[in-house]
This record gives C-alpha cells, structure tokens and sequence, in this order.
C-alpha cells in the first residue's frame, strides 16, 4: 500500500491517544516505554503479528557507554570516547549534533530500561567490535535480537501499553499548517480505521525493502541479498516527501560481509575480530576483515560468484559456539570441517597450492596486502561457512534534531511530527563504511528515548495552554 497524505482541516476518529508510534520494533518500544514512565498515553501500531521489526534479525547487541552495567563489570568509558569513535568511522560525516546527542542519551536509556522496566543488560568483553576503542556492546542473556524484542515486547505488556499489531500505518492525515491531526491503518479484514492524536513518532524503519529506491539510492546494492525486514518499505521517506520535509544521508546503510547461504543466518563478526579470514574462490584474502561487517559486505560481493568463504580453526569454533544464533547456523548445516588444506581447498573449489600460501602469510603481526594485524595462524583442523554480501537496513533517512524533531529544508521543524531509528538519519554518514557496529540500535534506543522526551514535554506544554484557555 502507497503510503499517502491527506488534507483536511479536521478529523473525527473515534479514539484519540496524545502519542501515535508507528513502528513497534526497538525504537518504538523503547518509546513506548519511556512513555509510560512518563505519564503519558500512546499507542503502537505494529503492522506485523508480533513486534519484531529489524531488531528481531539482528545480533541485539547495543553499543552505550557510562551505563550501570559497564560500572558493574568495572569497564572505564565516556559519552565523548564513544562520540569519537562514532565520528572516526564516520570519517567525520556524520551529524555532529546527533552524534553527541545519541552517545550521551543512549546509556541512560539502558539504564531507565533496566531500572524501571527490567530488561537485564551485560556487556560483552571477551572480543572488541571494530571502531569500539572498549568493551561497550549491551545484550539481553539471550545474546539475539530476538531475545531482545521479546523482553521489550514483555515489559510493554506488564506496563500495560496499547500495542496494536496487525495494524499497518497507510495514511497520515494534515491540516494546512502541517500538524498531524492523526493517522489511518489498516487491519487484517482490509477496512481503514482511524485515530486521533496530538503528536505522531515514526519509529518505522528504513528503506532497504523498496527494490525501487535501494536501486535509486544505493546502486552498488541493487544486486545484493536483503537481509532485512520485509516492513523497511520506506514508508517514512515517502509521507516525508509528500509533506516536502529534508532527507538525509540516503547513501548510508548497514551491510554486512556474512550471511551463511543457503541457511540463510547472520554469522557472527566477532569470529573474525578473533581471528578468523574471509576467502575468495581463487583461495585468496581480498580485505582487511577487521575494518567493519558493513563494508565488507561489499567487499564480498565484489568476488567471484559474489560469496566467500569464512575460515577458523577449533579454537575459534568453541569461541563462536557461545553465540545462540551461531548455533543455529550450524545446527542448519552451515558450518564444514576438514581436517587439512587440501580437503578445505577441494570444499572451496580452488587450488590447494593458493589456499596454502594464503594460511601461510597469517603470521603473528602485520599482514602487508590488506593492512590486518594477526594474533596467530589458524591451525587445523578448519572450518568454513559459505557467506555472501546483504544489505541490512538503511541508515538515511528523514533529517531530524536533537530532540528527533523532523526538519524542513529551511532548518524550521514540523509542529508535532517526530521520527528516530530507521526511519530518520543515524549517525553513520553518508556511506557504508561510515557504520560503527551497533548504529542501528544506537538510533533505535537512543532516538526512541529522546523522542518520548520531547513527546513528553510536547504533552506538558500543551496541557499548560489548554487549562490557560480554559480559565
């Protein structure tokens, strides 16, 4: 369904919510949530069966810093370290403002979410994600996005949040100011239902499942393998073009360099951060796999047959095997095991003399071709998955401000239309290798949490004006 704006001067739904959230994975829950801690009504309206969005396919590892759990396991960190390591894989081109505002609001939003709503956080530090100068990366004990999704999804039920699901946002109805009066969706029987509401946040996601504008706006993508969720039709970029609002950095986006096919799974990139190699058909290393998951997606789609090959040993296996959605993947099938180079060699289906020389060159120390830095060689016996390059989500989006307030060209914001995640700017500029590890959760919490915020003091003013009216 196109995604339209319609005019009118007034709207007479039958239920009114002072919040509208359309979108009900992390972003929009994290919203929600805050929302309620707030004292402030809203709805979610979630067009799938279950809230899951693109956080329930992706590793729900959260990058923060100066949160509690940091402090609980003695890691030292800052706002303004995590801003510069934002900004140095970023090459300098991302948002500066949202960058600060994002490393600084996303570790009181764990916190909050733990404090008050329950969700248990751990960080991760038996491996160091690539840009991340500490151990920051935040899970749920279930180490997936799925698991994350779930305990959000529990913790709206147990705060008694209004979560409409089966329920897809096709309508945003304006007045001729550009204030939102309210929106319609549509719901499993096919009739368009309506509500009223003072604010709209729209916590959709981004653009990567619209064939149509992944080829307008990222060619080198066209191709590729989507491993996102089918609901990033960008439905946000569309009613933000209708309402002539600014877009921006529509050439960032999160790939990644490790989608085990057939099965279908993201393979961990902690794997390679830890030692293991990516190999071509021709046997040969083409990067420096410690650079980012996201541009070495292109990386990989640039080889023979656009696949390769990861390459680990035993010790790197037992280290993976902590991982639940590693597990899966080779209980699937994907993981191969060969006890000599020849036997990896024929598997790959290049020459034994290439690949040899390739395991050869993982000496400890620089690796002169690509750049990478080696702890030691890989020993047999080996172990492979067969990836390929996907594109994920997108990280451009509707232009927004520190308090997620979407922008027009002329730097002025919209009356009461907000947007985070997905469906606005993150903080990863304008191409793919500008993605720190984590900057679609990053955007996702940290965005959903400045925008219940502003929602919040939206709600407050606007309750000040209405009894100053009434007196």
């Amino acid at each position: 369904m196109t995604p339209t704006i319609e005019r009118v001067s007034r709207l007479h739904a039958p239920v009114h919510t002072m919040v509208a959230i359309v979108g009900g994975g992390a972003c929009g829950m994290t919203a929600a949530l805050m929302l309620s801690q707030l004292g402030v009504d809203c709805v979610v309206l979630e067009r799938d069966v279950l809230p899951t969005g693109s956080t329930a396919l992706s590793s729900g590892f959260v990058p923060a810093a100066a949160t509690q759990a940091q402090q609980t396991q003695g890691i030292s960190d800052s706002p303004q370290l995590f801003a510069q390591d934002i900004q140095a894989k970023a090459h300098g081109r991302a948002s500066p403002e949202l960058v600060q505002a994002y490393s600084e609001a996303i570790g009181p939003a764990l916190n909050a979410l733990a404090q008050h709503h329950g969700i248990p956080w751990q960080v991760l530090d038996t491996f160091l994600y690539p840009g991340h100068s500490v151990h920051r990366m935040h899970a749920v004990p279930e180490k997936t996005g799925a698991g994350l999704m779930m305990r959000l999804h529990n913790a709206a039920e147990t705060a008694g949040m209004v979560v409409l699901t089966e329920a897809q946002v096709t309508t945003l109805y304006v007045n001729d100011a550009d204030r939102i009066l309210g929106l319609g969706f549509v719901r499993p029987d096919g009739q368009l239902e309506q509500l009223n509401c003072d604010m709209v946040l729209l916590a959709c996601n981004g653009f990567g499942g619209n064939a149509d504008l992944v080829s307008t706006l990222l060619p080198e993508m066209r191709d590729a393998l989507y491993a996102g969720h089918a609901g990033n039709d960008g439905s946000a970029i569309q009613w933000g073009q209708q309402l002539g609002a600014q877009l921006a950095d529509l050439g960032g986006y999160q790939g990644h360099g490790s989608w085990a096919v057939p099965q279908g799974a993201l393979i961990s990139w902690a794997l390679m951060m830890e030692g293991a190699i990516q190999i071509n058909a021709l046997g040969q290393r083409f990067h420096d796999e410690t650079q980012g998951y996201s541009e070495a997606a292109v990386h990989v789609l640039a080889q023979p047959g656009g696949v390769a090959w990861n390459v680990f040993d035993d010790r790197l296996l037992n280290f993976a095997q902590d991982f639940p959605d590693f597990c899966e993947a080779q209980a699937a099938g994907a993981v191969h095991s060969f006890a000599d180079v020849a036997a990896l060699a024929k598997h790959i289906g290049c020459s034994a003399d290439a690949l040899g020389k390739t395991l050869e060159t993982m000496q400890e120390g620089l690796d002169p071709p690509t750049g990478r830095s080696f702890k030691r060689s890989l020993v047999a016996p080996f172990h492979t998955i067969r990836v390929t390059g996907a594109l994920f989500h997108t990280q451009g989006g509707l232009d927004i401000n520190v308090q997620c307030q979407v922008l027009r060209p002329n730097g002025s914001s919209f009356p009461n239309l907000l947007a985070a995640g997905g469906a606005a700017r993150g903080v990863s500029g304008d191409a793919v290798w500008g993605y720190l590890s984590g900057n679609g959760l990053l955007s996702a919490i940290a965005g959903g949490y400045i925008a219940a915020h502003t929602a919040a003091q939206s709600a407050k003013q606007f309750a000040s004006s209405t009894i100053r009216e009434t007196s």
